[in-house]
């Protein structure tokens, strides 16, 4: 699938594959073979379940690191994880040469702040964090963030770049008004699980997506309708 999605882009945008496992094995597989399909980076979730310890962590990214040539973008969602990387682990990960970011969907503000921070006390150059929260996006720019990997931009990406390009300009004024005008959309989209309202806005908005696959399962009646309500009023369907 990744090599397919690659032929279909054909260059005109980087490809980001997603490639993490909670068996480190099986993660270091799964970049592999996105390495060699010729994606531009690997986006690698921090083991789940199992609830590595911090140095663990840290192992685990140095190996996957050590043992391919792809780029690694960290993604830290303790939410559906059970496990955070915390600001030290981050800040060590950040000093090897083929981690480029993390992806921070941890909601705690002030984290992002402290790893910021550190990263320009240290001087930790082309290590970047991104927000993995739509709703935080804003936010977190304004303490140094440099975007999102959004949920929102499958549905509506001309508004949500619109609302990181402005807010990455200065422009908050414009980026504030974005926002809440996405801030529905952004909400209702995780009315059930993700990816759940996101395959079906698009297969509502004449973009097939396909189904979801078990044990995720189809949205209730009455979350569908709000959905359509949100798409209705930001013309997207």
């Amino acid at each position: 699938m990744i090599d397919i999605l690659i032929d279909e882009v054909n260059g005109k945008v980087n490809t980001i594959a997603g490639a993490g496992s909670n068996s480190s094995k099986e993660a270091l597989g799964l970049l592999q073979y996105a390495e060699n399909a010729g994606a531009d980076a690997g986006l690698v979730i921090t083991p789940y379940y199992n609830k590595p310890q911090q140095h663990g962590l840290y192992e685990h990214y140095k190996m996957l690191e050590e043992t391919t040539d792809i780029p690694i973008i960290v993604y830290n969602v303790p939410s559906r994880t059970g496990t955070d990387i915390d600001v030290e682990t981050v800040l060590k990960v950040a000093k090897l040469d083929k981690i480029l970011a993390i992806k921070e969907a941890n909601p705690a503000l002030n984290k992002v702040s402290a790893v910021i921070k550190e990263i320009q006390d240290q001087d930790i150059k082309d290590f970047i964090v991104l927000s993995g929260n739509d709703d935080l996006t804003l936010p977190m720019i304004s303490q140094g963030a440099m975007g999102v990997i959004s949920v929102v931009a499958n549905v509506d990406p001309l508004r949500m770049s619109q609302m990181v390009n402005a807010a990455l300009k200065g422009d908050i004024e414009e980026a504030r008004k974005l926002h809440y005008q996405l801030y529905d959309l952004m909400k209702v989209l995780f009315i059930e699980s993700n990816p759940v309202p996101a395959k079906k806005s698009l297969n509502i908005m004449g973009r097939p997506s396909g189904n979801v696959r078990m044990p995720l399962a189809p949205m209730y009646d009455k979350n569908i309708s709000k959905l359509k309500h949100v798409l209705k009023d930001l013309d997207l369907i």
